[in-house]
């Protein structure tokens, strides 16, 4: 019931400086802004291809993303699947005795959203999302998000609990998602455990470089990736390949 990565959502201190990175330097286009009161943040969908990229800023310190940002800094904070049919797939979950954080549905920035808990998926904080039939979708993003990377002790055995929960088909290392996979690594590789790195397909590699360039972003390459470290990018290492 999953089609693939809806979104990956990013903590910030302020929405507005990580605007200054990821839409303006960047340059992927904003799709929605708004306050979800019952989160308690400021929130902000940006397009990025098949996925989006979501910027949370924590209203005050006494919420969920308010106390990530005060125990942990800012950082990658969840990954968001899309289905046709939340409730159903809430339903599934819970004849399954999945352990949710939601046991039905609410209103989020994505449309009707739910989160499943951290212990039930390998320590990662999973939400699942219907947007609205009227999702709206502006510009096209000059780079596609195909990959969200997260670090584990036991890459296959977390994939392969991932794969059981969600219903998706893993593949070594990898959860595949549609046009998205979401990769397991070993913490020295990813560069820490739980999320850490977002992938992108860029058709020009010069224009990202040219881009962060003129913003004082250093890059560096790793293999066949640019990678942006992340402290420079609201704590999000961010690479950059061309499609396979």
């Amino acid at each position: 019931m999953l089609t693939r990565v809806h979104h990956a959502g990013i903590v910030v201190r302020s929405l507005d400086e990580a605007y200054r990175f990821y839409r303006d330097t960047l340059g992927l286009p904003l799709l929605e802004e708004a306050e979800v009161r019952d989160q308690g943040v400021r929130a902000a969908l940006l397009d990025a291809g098949p996925s989006e990229v979501e910027l949370l800023e924590p209203l005050h310190g006494e919420t969920g993303v308010g106390r990530f940002l005060a125990r942990r800094g800012e950082g990658l904070h969840h990954v968001c699947f899309h289905t046709p049919d939340v409730a159903a797939a809430l339903a599934d979950l819970a004849a399954r005795r999945v352990e949710l954080i939601d046991a039905a549905p609410r209103p989020g920035l994505a449309g009707q959203i739910a989160f499943l808990h951290p212990r039930a998926c390998a320590g990662l904080l999973v939400e699942l999302a219907t947007p609205p039939a009227t999702e709206h979708h502006g510009p096209a993003s000059p780079y596609r998000l195909v990959r969200v990377v997260a670090g584990s002790r036991d890459p296959h055995g977390s994939v392969a609990v991932l794969a059981s929960v969600l219903g998706l088909t893993a593949t070594g290392t990898k959860l595949v998602a549609g046009p998205s996979v979401v990769e397991v690594l070993a913490p020295e590789v990813a560069g820490g455990e739980g999320l850490s790195a977002l992938g992108f397909e860029v058709p020009d590699r010069r224009a990202i470089v040219e881009r962060c360039m003129g913003a004082g972003i250093a890059m560096h390459e790793v293999g066949d990736e640019i990678v942006i470290d992340p402290r420079l990018a609201h704590g999000a290492q961010l690479r950059f390949r061309h499609p396979a």
